[in-house]
């Protein structure tokens, strides 16, 4: 089990079963999905597991946010427990992030920790929530409140299932992607820009591999991964008020356009830059519009509940040029000035 980083692997899935056999000889892998994925791709995992001779037990939840939580949790351990999986087998999260974050925090804590590897079926897993050892699940009272940094045996992408995802789930992936280019810059957002349909595979790759050296400098996330969190701190309190409906990615981006916007107002960032970084979110597409169903008291509400607040203080991923982003600690009064100006 690796601990302070993350190793990427790439193929098609039908190698699959090959991988984990280099890494694990043996034993019972418990493959875990949602009813989405599991209806496409179950019997090509299954297929690839039993050519290298391991035994394996499905264990379906159904699709969305709003399964990450402690209900579907226990019950998944329950499942490991009545299957009699044991601490020389291991788990395979076959999904986008709500499924990894599921499975992965299943794997940290079922016997105190099994193997298990990442499988992302999703542009938004494939280049941010399978790689770097997050795993978790929601709480009532906010997003990922309950987790563990855990990290696979390695993260396996398989860029070709792309071509059957739907295009609200590119648009959702699509947000992460932007992220990665205003911390990174350089050709990396040139290519965001101008070459997004001959170069989305480059794209993936560069994210996949900013994030892995990013996690392995920091990856508790005690600094430099904390620059990750772009656009998150609103974005997440605009997914809790939506109850959700908003997904991650779309969430992020709103996150993002917001921040640019106070970061421009309070002079952290350029006018010129601010604009620029807008400009990328509309042609994604990401035209901002105002959702009406919250008000900016209510976002701070939400936001006060996120697991990025220390005692009276917050910090905030504030873009000063596209390549840098700076981390600002506020206090929480600080947040409310800015969120109502």
């Amino acid at each position: 089990m690796k601990t302070h980083d993350s190793i990427i692997k790439y193929g098609s899935l039908e190698d699959l079963g090959k991988e984990i056999k280099n890494h694990k000889p043996s034993g019972k892998m418990a493959i875990i999905t949602d009813e989405n994925v599991g209806g496409l791709l179950l019997d090509r995992v299954k297929s690839s597991l039993a050519a290298e001779g391991f035994d394996y037990l499905e264990v379906i939840i159904p699709p969305g946010e709003e399964s990450k939580n402690g209900d579907t949790y226990l019950d998944i351990l329950n499942k490991l427990a009545e299957a009699e999986l044991t601490r020389s087998d291991g788990i395979i999260a076959l999904g986008g992030g709500v499924v990894g974050d599921l499975a992965g925090f299943a794997a940290a804590t079922y016997l105190r920790g099994v193997d298990y590897y990442q499988v992302p079926t999703t542009l938004l897993a494939m280049v941010d929530s399978s790689i770097g050892g997050k795993t978790g699940i929601d709480l009532d009272y906010g997003k990922n409140l309950a987790g563990a940094f855990y990290f696979p045996g390695f993260v396996f992408t398989d860029i070709t299932l792309l071509k059957t995802l739907p295009f609200i789930e590119m648009k959702n992936g699509m947000a992460e992607i932007i992220k990665y280019g205003i911390i990174e810059g350089g050709s990396l957002w040139k290519d965001i820009n101008e070459n997004w349909d001959t170069k989305l595979k480059d794209i993936i790759v560069r994210c996949q591999e900013i994030k892995t050296r990013i996690v392995k400098n920091d990856p508790l996330d005690k600094g430099e991964r904390k620059l990750l969190n772009l656009g998150h701190t609103l974005g997440h309190g605009i997914e809790k008020l939506s109850n959700y409906e908003v997904k991650h990615g779309l969430a992020v981006a709103m996150g993002i356009y917001e921040i640019t916007a106070i970061a421009s107002k309070k002079n952290w960032c350029s006018q010129e830059r601010a604009e620029e970084i807008i400009k990328c979110l509309e042609k994604r597409p990401f035209k901002y519009e105002k959702n009406t169903a919250y008000s900016k008291d209510s976002l701070y509400e939400a936001i006060k509940t996120d697991k990025k607040r220390r005692g009276d203080s917050i910090d905030i991923i504030v873009p000063v040029e596209i390549g840098k982003c700076e981390i600002k600690t506020i206090s929480m009064d600080e947040l409310k000035e800015l969120l109502n100006e």
